[in-house]
């Protein structure tokens, strides 16, 4: 493996960047100096930290918790190798002798590989902390956690924190292009990517290694999913010792570096005539190929593959299925310990809008059902959360509960390309919470989604939680301060899905703004209700794709009405939805198992905030909230507005309690937030006012 002495530790990681301290660049690691009430309890245990081991990833532990604790505590800490006094914090993995004695047979065999331990223990030394884990991950994860601990002003006596993650794979997909720009990208330029190269300042990619592991995240793909002629050439000899040098950076900081591949590549890369699976030439050009990248980066990930999907080059070009395309990489890496993740994200996209029979959300489970137990054992399916795509409001994807035999990955998108695009605040962790805790009744009850995708239902060796970045080069980060929030809350829940969205959310603002009583509770409801307010002015009842076509923002009904996309309301004068039931419509009701499926089949029991996905409906049809479907479009598009203004004013109560560059860039933010808000809510109304002539109830303005 390639050594990490050729890695330089910027000061960054041991001194605050003052350039940026308060524009949001060090997002939740700030480490701002604690009150005087903590510091001597905290000093007493932090001034010495022993370390006898060495290792790329004790190397980053070590470097955090020297810059944490000197930044939060105003004094560096000694590094030694013997403690020279009664209280110090011991880090190291379980394998060392130090730890001899000191941690039962009981916990050291619960601590899964990324597992980590932080318990208070005596030894004849005296009393110390220890972070430790079965693996040097797990120690830089102890470190994170404790750091924590400090920032948020948590007691250190009597600690024993066991946490072991509940997925194996927690991954970041970035979508960066090569000439720099970023599909879905709302934060600014790649950072991996200037000018058709990778760049050469990897200061900033390796303070995003440090965010990725400060919530537990080990995986990365560093390039867009659509793979263009450029980007092909990451995996040939010109590209990849530059992509080693960015493997490096990762590795540091316990995370693989995956890269996406253009499914044409022995065409394109390899001279040869054909890219079909089953051809024993480009079975053997993916071999050799697979060998080079690991010569260059002995510990690469694997591949991540979209195929057959948007005009993307697949297996279908040559009558093969994606199996027979999986499958055929996955032999190719599986010498290596590589991995397929192969995206489900497939479907007609040339539909004629005039088929009411065609349904783009059946087409996933259509496609990969069928293959369930044909893939590899080193294939995992990459499966969006719902069955169309990032939408602010759809059902869960039945395909989480079809697939008995294959690896599971559920991928979800950070990146908020259709819920505001980091201009609006909108917090996506209750979202995900929902999704995660569907129960998809495939093995009875209790099969949510977090427990097949862990691969606990099925018994599956590979799975987990994938998510598009929503990171760009934007001084902080991700365009809206508070959109730093939706990265952090996925790191978290990839770890443990188990975590509440409350919890996570006072996690977050308490590291990103301090401790203050006020600012953790205006800012943690601003979160928490932002997606339910997001979703009142601009989509209701599970109805989405109101949006300009191509980049997504601002209101537009009929922008996709007419399109080969399959992304439809069917609105006319006498009603709106899309009929997917089995009795009248497309059938895609029954791809759920028996419980799910017969609830959203009726009427009667469908949840008013899916129905006119899965139902079409009149616009006098009554929700079970006892309101007409026209009444209630018209209320939530005025009531989104009235909360997007409530949002601004709780903002505008903390001036003088957030930095002055902090609070007002937040500020114009959500002033902007209003003034869409408005947009949306006149343009939705007063579309469906002409549709429906049917007037609101409350005489309020409709144009």
């Amino acid at each position: 493996m390639k050594s990490m002495n050729n890695i330089k530790w910027h000061e960054s990681t041991m001194s605050k960047a003052a350039e940026w301290s308060d524009e949001g660049y060090e997002a939740w690691l700030r480490f701002d100096p604690l009150a005087k009430s903590e510091l001597e309890v905290y000093t007493d245990w932090c001034s010495e930290i022993i370390l006898s081991e060495q290792s790329v990833i004790l190397q980053a532990a070590r470097a955090e918790l020297i810059r944490g604790i000197a930044s939060m505590l105003g004094r560096k800490p000694m590094v030694k190798a013997k403690p020279s006094k009664p209280r110090y914090l011991f880090v190291g993995t379980l394998d060392c002798a130090e730890l001899e004695g000191l941690i039962d047979k009981k916990t050291r065999e619960s601590l899964q590989e990324e597992g980590y331990l932080i318990k208070t223990v005596e030894n004849p030394e005296g009393s110390c902390i220890v972070l430790t884990g079965q693996t040097d991950k797990g120690v830089l994860y102890a470190a994170f956690h404790f750091l924590r601990l400090l920032q948020t002003g948590q007691s250190l006596n009597g600690l024993s924190i066991k946490e072991t993650p509940r997925n194996r794979l927690r991954m970041i997909n970035q979508w960066d292009n090569m000439d720099g720009s970023i599909e879905r990208g709302y934060a600014g330029k790649s950072i991996f990517y200037k000018n058709n190269k990778i760049v050469t300042n990897v200061k900033r990619i390796q303070d995003y290694a440090r965010m990725m592991a400060s919530v537990g995240l080990n995986a990365i793909a560093i390039n867009n999913v659509n793979v263009h002629d450029v980007e092909t050439k990451l995996i040939t000899s010109e590209l990849l010792p530059y992509v080693a040098r960015v493997a490096d950076i990762f590795r540091a900081y316990g995370i693989t570096l995956y890269l996406s591949i253009n499914f044409a590549s022995p065409i394109q890369i390899g001279g040869l005539q054909t890219a079909d699976p089953l051809d024993p030439l480009v079975k053997q050009w993916w071999a050799d190929k697979a060998s080079e990248v690991y010569r260059h980066i002995p510990d690469f990930g694997g591949f991540l593959v979209k195929a057959d999907s948007e005009y993307r080059p697949g297996p279908f070009t040559y009558g093969r299925d994606h199996a027979d395309g999986a499958n055929m990489l996955a032999d190719a890496l599986e010498a290596f310990g590589g991995l397929v993740i192969w995206r489900c994200f497939v479907y007609n996209c040339q539909q004629d809008w005039r088929d009411r029979s065609t349904d783009r959300a059946r087409a996933a489970y259509d496609h990969f059902c069928p293959l369930d137990g044909r893939f590899c054992d080193n294939v995992i399916l990459q499966i969006k959360n719902g069955p169309m795509d990032f939408q602010v409001r759809e059902p869960v994807s039945p395909l989480f509960g079809g697939l008995r035999h294959t690896n599971q990955l559920l991928e979800l998108q950070i990146t908020q390309e259709y819920t505001g695009q980091q201009r609006h605040l909108c917090y996506l962790v209750p979202q995900w919470k929902e999704i995660i805790g569907f129960d998809t009744h495939a093995s009875g009850e209790d099969s949510t989604v977090a427990r097949i995708v862990e691969g606990s239902i099925h018994g599956r060796p590979y799975g987990g939680f994938a998510a598009v970045s929503n990171i760009g080069d934007d001084t902080n980060w991700t365009g809206h301060l508070l959109a730093q929030a939706n990265f952090y809350g996925y790191g978290r829940l990839a770890w443990n899905p188990e975590l509440s969205s409350e919890q996570i959310t006072e996690d977050w603002v308490r590291l990103t703004f301090g401790n203050d009583k006020t600012v953790m509770e205006t800012i943690s409801r601003m979160l928490l209700d932002s997606r339910t307010i997001y979703e009142n002015y601009t989509s209701p009842l599970g109805i989405g794709w109101m949006v300009n076509p191509g980049h997504h923002y601002g209101p537009n009904v009929d922008g996709y009405e007419y399109s080969k996309w399959g992304t439809y309301h069917f609105a006319d004068l006498l009603g709106i939805g899309v009929d997917r039931t089995e009795s009248t419509g497309t059938g895609y009701t029954g791809q759920y198992h028996d419980i799910p499926s017969a609830r959203y089949e009726s009427l009667h029991t469908c949840p008013d905030e899916l129905l006119l996905f899965f139902h079409h409906v009149p616009y006098t049809h009554k929700l079970h909230s006892g309101k007409t479907v026209i009444q209630h479009i018209y209320d939530s598009h005025f009531e989104g507005v009235e909360q997007a203004g409530e949002l601004m004013q709780s903002w505008a109560s903390l001036k003088g309690k957030v930095d002055d560059t902090r609070f007002t860039h937040v500020l114009s933010r959500l002033e902007e937030q209003v003034r869409h808000a408005k947009e949306w809510r006149d343009m939705i109304n007063t579309y469906f006012y002409r549709k429906s002539g049917i007037p609101d109830e409350r005489n309020r303005t409709i144009y």
